[in-house]
């Protein structure tokens, strides 16, 4: 018996066109979202293996962007992931320069999580 689980991390329609520019520019992308100052609560967007990742983060899921070649990597710091693991995470993007190092911060725009509580 399978059963359709809603997806961990999920992008909004303007978070994927977001995306899709940013691809044409830098190539492969990933996310990596801490729990940590300097704009810790948003998602930070980086050429792909730009941020390094290790023991302390988790890959939560492999986004796919429809004309993007390869998926978009969504990692979190394990102690953030303790924190919102009842939830599914949804990244959209709003007006306004956040305060990282994200690709989007010369778009005059930045990523932001949104989420929703899931059931067991």
């Amino acid at each position: 018996m399978t059963t359709n689980h809603p997806p961990r991390v999920e992008l909004t329609p303007d978070a994927a066109d977001l995306v899709r520019r940013l691809r044409e520019r830098h190539g492969p992308l990933m996310f990596h979202q801490s729990g940590g100052c300097c704009d810790g609560s948003s998602p930070m967007c980086y050429p792909e293996g730009d941020f390094r990742t290790g023991s302390s983060d988790l890959l939560l899921a492999e986004l796919s962007v429809d004309g993007v070649d390869e998926p978009v990597g969504f990692w979190m710091a394990k102690n953030q992931y303790e924190v919102w693991s009842h939830t599914r995470l949804i990244v959209d993007v709003v007006a306004g320069r956040g305060g990282g190092f994200s690709l989007e911060a010369p778009e005059g725009v930045r990523f932001l999580i949104r989420s929703r509580i899931v059931g067991t």
